[in-house]
This record gives C-alpha cells, sequence and structure tokens, in this order.
C-alpha cells in the first residue's frame, strides 16, 4: 500500500490499527495530518521516537475518518491540506468531543491562526519548524490536556444568575440550556469564574492554561475571550461577565 495514495491509511497507520491499544500500553495515540510525505515522515518518526503512538493522514476527509477510528489523543494538523483544508477540519472536530489540536501553519499566515484558534485548536507551530519543538509542544498540550479537569475551585458547581459552571462534569448552561465549549474555553472561563472580579493579564492566562514550553502568542487568549463573548454573552460588544479591563487583562462579573 502506497504511503501516498489518497484516501488510503498508511502502513504506519494500519500498524498501530492492529497492535495493542495505546492506553494498554501508556502511552498517547497522536494523528498526523499532512499532505507533504518528508515532512509527514519525519514528524511521525520524532514522535514514535517520543514514545508516542502515530498514525497518519495526509488529507482532511482522510483524517475526519481516522479520528472517528483511532480516537487519538492529539491531532497534528497542517492548514493546507488537499480534498478538506486544516480550518474545516478543526471546525467538524469541534461539533463533538474533540481531540486536542496542534494546527501546522505557514510563517505568514496569521489570519489562518487566528481563525484556527477561534475554531479550538490548543496551539500552533509555524513553518519551517524544528520537530524538537513539535514534540515539546505536544508534550506541553497533552500534560495541561490531563490536567484541565482539576482547576482550582471552591465549589463544584458556580452559579451566576442564568449561568451555571459545572466543574466537575465540565458542563456550562445558560437559561437553562447547555453550552458547548472547547476544552481550553471551558478552561479558561473556569479559570475566571473561580476567581469572580480578579484581574487576569492575558500572559497569566497563557501560561496558567497553556503551559507553552515556547514564548506564547497573547493573543491566543483574546481569540478564547473573544469565542467565549460570543456564546454566552447576550451582546458581545458589551459583555456583562467577561469583562475586559483596559492595560491589565480580564476580569469575570458575577
Amino acid at each position: 500500500m502506497s504511503a501516498t495514495t489518497p484516501g488510503l491509511w498508511t502502513n504506519r497507520t494500519l500498524r498501530h490499527m492492529n497492535a495493542p491499544s495505546p492506553a494498554s500500553l501508556g502511552t498517547e495515540n497522536l494523528l498526523v495530518v499532512e499532505d507533504e510525505p518528508i515532512v509527514r515522515d519525519v514528524l511521525c518518526r520524532y514522535l514514535e521516537r517520543a514514545g508516542f503512538a502515530v498514525a497518519e493522514a495526509e488529507d482532511g476527509e482522510q483524517a475526519l475518518t481516522m479520528v472517528q477510528t483511532l480516537r487519538p489523543a492529539l491531532v497534528l494538523l497542517d492548514l493546507m491540506l488537499p480534498r478538506l483544508d486544516g480550518l474545516e477540519v478543526c471546525r467538524r472536530l469541534h461539533l463533538s468531543d474533540p481531540p486536542a489540536v496542534i494546527m501546522l501553519t505557514a510563517r505568514g499566515d496569521e489570519t489562518d491562526r487566528v481563525v484556527g484558534l477561534e475554531l479550538g485548536a490548543d496551539d500552533y507551530v509555524t513553518k519551517p519548524f524544528s520537530p524538537r519543538e513539535v514534540v515539546a509542544r505536544v508534550r506541553a498540550v497533552l500534560r495541561r490536556t490531563a490536567r484541565s479537569g482539576s482547576l482550582p475551585t471552591n465549589r463544584s458547581v458556580l452559579r451566576f444568575g442564568e449561568l451555571v459552571i459545572d466543574g466537575s462534569s465540565r458542563d456550562v448552561r445558560l437559561d437553562g440550556r447547555t453550552v458547548h465549549l472547547t476544552p481550553k474555553e471551558f478552561d479558561v472561563l473556569l479559570l475566571l469564574a473561580s476567581s469572580p472580579c480578579r484581574v487576569f493579564s492575558r500572559l497569566e492566562i497563557l501560561e496558567q492554561l497553556w503551559d507553552f514550553a515556547f514564548d506564547g502568542d497573547p493573543a491566543t487568549v483574546t481569540v478564547h475571550i473573544r469565542r467565549l463573548r460570543e456564546k454566552l454573552e447576550s451582546d458581545p460588544s458589551q459583555p456583562h461577565h467577561l469583562v475586559t479591563v483596559w492595560g491589565a487583562g480580564y476580569r469575570f462579573e458575577p
């Protein structure tokens, strides 16, 4: 089977599908989605050397099928893909229970990076990149994901009028209806709501929730706040709960 045949799974993928599950081996299952064979192979080799079980896909439609089959803990997702681009793949992944996502983007594609973060991506790496940096970012995102359910809170359920945040089940309800948040959006909301009226700087939020091994972009926080306002505020341009403190950061108004 050719590793470059569109729509087919690679030998590496089949090997991991027939192998014992990553959970039983104590390893994380990853999916690398990249249409350039050399880049894809280098990423897979470095990740495998780091102890991960790695599958690979070369286009967007194949990636979505494999996510449903393999249920990876994290997807490394190139934005420039044939058949279905990475932004659309990211959007569809976050319609249900999504894996963590790290985008692979061209250095100048700032707009795509922002859109990807708005769609729920956890991090991004710009090309050209160091494979060692990618491995470090994968580990950082997985560490953050593993501890995301244990953020500090004084109560298991936080109630602010029509807004209810359940820290145990990670559910959010507004006016009695469930609000679907990405894992990172929930983390940001819980962090702010657990300390009402306290101002958090963007850098502080970034350090607490993203656990970047390298310099993080504070705009990442801005994007997630914007997404939360669109989902929780009746008028996102004049937020009631998620308030900007100019020159300082953000606070949650109870």
